[in-house]
């Protein structure tokens, strides 16, 4: 999940946001620090409440800034798969995903608040898609069901993990022999992106932090105006298939 906090000041959003943290609806717990990754040195982002979260998530710019319906095309999704939303937050990619797999699939949209699940909920309701299953996963289990995801996506979520190691073996774990994991991340390469630095990430960086856990870094798409599309595969899948 995204804090209104990376935007710059020019953004509306950012003001909105800067007042909740005046009226002290954010605790502070919720922005510490939370450590360094030991092969990289990248700082661990914190991460936001559900309230103002919620509502950074579903704000009408996001299909401008981010294109989030051409990151779903993106990912060749058919119909019948069984995909996962790891940080799903108000379920907003959710409910694209549910559209692409279809009634004959399944979308797992997890996140370590109950607060956001109960919005997945009533977003999925109301948008009459019965083919979404909230999780409540731990800071260090997304507790997927084990090798049944062809897919799990992680949306500007990866850079936030306070255990990462611990999560993405968990993601390993959830996914099909040839399962994939996506990570949507705002491009620390591009110093254009109005993001602040802690929560961006460089294709560097997400190539020596996942292949040290297991994956190989496959195809990385730039199609989208400020994230990188990464994909990747577990080693094994990867070398059995020559790669």
């Amino acid at each position: 999940m995204i804090s209104p906090h990376k935007i710059r000041a020019r953004n509306a959003g950012f003001f909105s946001a800067l007042a909740l943290v005046s009226a002290g609806l954010w605790t502070a717990s919720a922005f510490q620090q939370q450590g360094v990754h030991p092969l990289t040195g990248r700082h661990i982002a914190g991460v936001c409440g559900a309230g103002p979260c919620a509502t950074w998530l579903e704000r009408p710019e996001r299909e401008q800034e981010e294109n989030p319906d051409g990151a779903v095309d993106a990912l060749n999704l058919k119909p019948g798969m069984v995909v996962a939303d790891v940080g799903a937050g108000t379920g907003y990619m959710s409910l694209k995903l549910a559209k692409k797999v279809g009634q004959g699939g399944r979308v797992y949209a997890e996140d370590v608040q109950p607060e956001m699940l109960e919005k997945v909920r009533a977003n999925a309701a109301k948008a009459g898609m019965n083919n979404i299953q909230t999780v409540q996963g731990t800071l260090t289990d997304p507790k997927l069901p084990k090798a049944q995801i062809d897919l799990v996506l992680l949306v500007d979520v990866y850079h936030e993990f306070s255990e990462p190691q611990k999560m993405l073996q968990g993601i390993r774990e959830s996914l099909k022999p040839d399962g994939r994991l996506v990570l949507l991340e705002y491009r620390k390469e591009d110093p254009n992106v109005p993001i602040i630095a802690e929560h961006k990430m460089s294709v560097a960086e997400v190539k020596t932090e996942l292949e040290a856990e297991g994956f190989v870094l496959g195809p990385v798409i730039e199609s989208l105006p400020r994230q990188h599309i990464l994909i990747l595969t577990k080693a094994g899948a990867a070398k059995a298939a020559g790669r």
